[in-house]
């Protein structure tokens, strides 16, 4: 059962991350900035930064979820594309879940590779191991994960050099026009839902660059290029624009046609950690995606 703190700062306080350590000694720093970010503290009923400076009477919530069960190993199948010493390269099927989380602990991608390979190196995070990147539970396509310490951390820093070339098809709602563009929009949690993102003046600094691929009728398809790797980046800067994710219940608009989001993960581009020689992995469009568009043609 999740644990439930309230406190109401009765002095200034320099930042909320040391304040909310400093009242519950059993929260690390660093799990608490991570509380901050998944939205599990807020103030005065919004979201905030853990660089958050309070001010005498400000009520800070703190929410501690659940820990999810240890990890265990699960024989589900994967569709490997490429292997090597040091990584795997996985064709991710819509509707699995990359890792485990409060209320999913089980038949997680993780769960997965375990089962594959018990010994992956550990990110920091016990429910994360390998994992230097990760796909939404209903994005299909292209992800890569690490087998070794010294590659975990080479794919992690080309991650946050935003050298890696990620490539999606998307169908949005909407003849989006100029057929090239660039969408720069700071995304944090939405104030009004931590479930959510939104476009919001203190969020992260966001890109993400389109083409359209093709028109059909009332819809465009899309490889989209996001540059930055912010939470469900695709669909909240689409969504800004005007321009929904077909099949998106949460941000876009709902269809007939599909059971999820139409967004597929079709490149994935990087370096090989061993020798610095420059890949690239593609996935096609999977059979529902198919005929979602063979549906509006």
């Amino acid at each position: 059962m999740d644990k439930v703190y309230s406190f109401v700062a009765d002095k200034p306080e320099a930042r909320l991350d040391k304040y909310v350590s400093d009242k519950c000694p059993e929260l690390s720093r660093t799990y608490t900035q991570r509380l901050i970010g998944d939205g599990y503290i807020i103030v005065n009923d919004c979201v905030a930064k853990a660089s958050l400076k309070l001010n005498i009477g400000d009520r800070v919530n703190i929410t501690i979820p659940t820990p999810p069960s240890p990890l265990v190993p699960e024989a589900i199948p994967l569709n490997i594309i490429y292997e090597n010493d040091d990584l795997l390269v996985i064709d991710k099927p819509a509707g699995l879940t990359v890792h485990p989380a409060p209320g999913h602990s089980s038949h997680t991608l993780v769960n997965a590779i375990l089962s594959r390979l018990p010994s992956l190196p550990d990110t920091g995070d016990s429910l994360r191991p390998g994992i230097v990147h990760r796909l939404d539970k209903d994005t299909s396509g292209v992800m890569v994960v690490a087998k070794n310490d010294e590659a975990q951390a080479d794919l992690i820093n080309q991650f946050k050099a935003h050298s890696v070339v990620k490539a999606y098809q998307v169908l949005v709602k909407g003849h989006l026009t100029p057929e090239n563009g660039v969408i720069e929009a700071a995304i944090g949690r939405d104030p009004r839902n931590r479930k959510r993102m939104a476009v919001v003046t203190e969020g992260k600094e966001a890109r993400t660059g389109y083409h359209v691929i093709k028109y059909l009728g009332n819809y465009t398809l899309l490889e989209v290029r996001p540059e930055t790797g912010r939470t469900h980046q695709i669909r909240v800067h689409l969504s800004a624009i005007g321009y929904p994710v077909v099949g998106d219940s949460m941000y876009g608009v709902k269809s007939p046609l599909l059971s999820r989001q139409f967004i597929h993960a079709s490149r994935l581009g990087f370096k090989l950690p061993s020798t610095g020689e420059y890949v690239e992995f593609k996935s096609e469009l999977p059979s529902d995606l198919e005929q979602a568009l063979k549906a509006i043609t």
